[in-house]
């Protein structure tokens, strides 16, 4: 299995280079630049041209992102913000443990809501439960994220004052962000489980297993569950994944310090070094979360598991 780990790793590094080229190019796609943005519309275009030089954003485009990935590949130097100074890693893991602790948490609600309803819902097929369940999911899956975290903000900050409104000071502060981050993931999770199950449950080794009079729970979860966990392992990677960089609706809505809103704000600064780390941290990230959901896809599924032995 460890060479197959070492193939994954090593197709990884054309992943991140593509998504540099890619992230470099709209940054330098994007009207303004650095200078401008950093001295502000007073300031002369001396002063500007002249930061513009010191920062190399006067450099060709190609010569400029040759120049990002030398200094990363030999340096490990991924550049220093322009608006700070500091180096762009030292903020990313200032402010990533936020984002990690919304995606855990978040991906932790959504999962154990998502997949016990979905089991019951398939469980309890055409009864009041499972209309209620598909109904419930299908309604929180079209509900915009932003939406839902101001509705929250408006019942729980403002009209019953439980939870606080912005920051994570304390416990309570992740509370209404970590709703509005899990409960769209929930409702796609009921469905895909709820399907999962359905076509598991009516297979013929799950009639062979009541016919030898094994109880209905163990049919369902050592059984069925078990068979059916392969495409909600792989969804539960992607969102987690996701969730890394989409909280940055979270962190906005509720003025969470966290990395996605601190690379939106770097984009709007056009700080190419914070915008390019930020993304490549994250898209690096992912990278490894869908190696780890290969890895359990070995013992969750032992035919798997012998394909990774060749």
């Amino acid at each position: 299995m460890y060479k197959y780990v070492i193939k994954r790793l090593l197709f990884t590094i054309p992943v991140l280079l593509g998504v540099a080229f890619i992230i470099f190019t709209i940054m330098a796609l994007t009207p303004g630049d650095p200078g401008r943005l950093i001295l502000g519309q007073v300031a002369k275009q001396e002063a500007v041209d002249q930061l513009n030089h010191e920062l190399g954003y006067d450099q060709p485009f190609f010569t400029r992102f040759f120049n990002y990935i030398k200094d990363i590949v030999t340096k490990l130097d991924f550049g220093k913000s322009y608006r700070t100074q500091k180096p762009v890693f030292d903020e990313i893991w200032a402010r990533f443990p936020h984002t990690l602790k919304l995606a855990v948490f978040s991906i932790l609600f959504s999962s154990i809501l998502g997949i016990s309803l979905g089991i019951l819902s398939a469980v309890k097929q055409y009864t009041f439960i499972d209309t209620f369940s598909t109904v419930l999911a299908m309604f929180f899956a079209a509900i915009p994220g932003f939406w839902l975290g101001m509705m929250l903000i408006y019942l729980f900050a403002l009209k019953i004052p439980i939870f606080p409104s912005n920051g994570i000071d304390s416990w309570k502060g992740f509370v209404l962000p970590i709703i509005t981050m899990s409960l769209g993931g929930a409702a796609g999770l009921l469905r895909l489980t709820r399907s999962a199950m359905l076509e598991t449950i009516r297979a013929d080794y799950i009639r062979t297993a009541r016919a030898k009079g094994a109880s209905e729970k163990i049919v369902i979860w050592r059984h069925a569950l078990k068979n059916a966990l392969l495409p909600i392992i792989t969804v539960l990677g992607m969102s987690f994944g996701g969730l890394l960089g989409g909280a940055v609706i979270a962190e906005t809505v509720f003025a969470i310090p966290g990395l996605g809103n601190h690379i939106v704000s770097a984009i709007r600064q056009k700080d190419v070094p914070v915008v390019m780390s930020g993304s490549l941290f994250l898209a690096a990230l992912f990278c490894l979360i869908m190696l780890a959901v290969d890895l359990i896809y070995a013992f969750v599924d032992p035919r798997i598991k012998a394909k990774y032995s060749r």
